[in-house]
């Protein structure tokens, strides 16, 4: 029903910049599709996330200023990240929900994912 295809990971230095995108093909109707990301040993942690129709973006603190999520016609999802730091190390994850949920950004409630794509920051 739902296919999240990424795309855009690679390796940067700190300072640096990425973008991601995510290519969002649907069946059903989604609340919202975005970026969630796991560094080793660490739990999987929202990033940002977008309303279908672009008009509403959470974002978690730890990139609020850095990170900016847009989405295309519903299509594509894209996470320009700047400011880069090793701490943004992690493989990133597009993802989505037909859920309403009062945190956007909790990963465990988020039915639909991607493969993954490896970002790596070095200093």
């Amino acid at each position: 029903q739902v296919q999240l295809v990424e795309s855009g990971g690679g390796s940067v230095q700190a300072g640096g910049s990425l973008r991601l995108s995510c290519a969002v093909s649907t069946k059903i109707e989604l609340n919202r599709v975005g970026w969630f990301r796991q560094a080793p040993g660490k739990e999987r942690e929202g990033v940002a996330v977008i309303s279908p129709d672009g008009v509403i973006a959470n974002y978690a603190d730890s990139v609020k200023g850095r990170f900016s999520i847009t989405v295309d016609n519903a299509k594509t999802v894209y996470l320009q990240m700047g400011s880069l730091n090793v701490e943004d190390t992690a493989v990133y994850y597009c993802a989505a929900t037909t859920r309403n949920l009062v945190n956007w950004l909790a990963a465990p409630w988020y039915n639909y994912w991607g493969q993954g794509t490896q970002v790596t920051v070095s200093s």
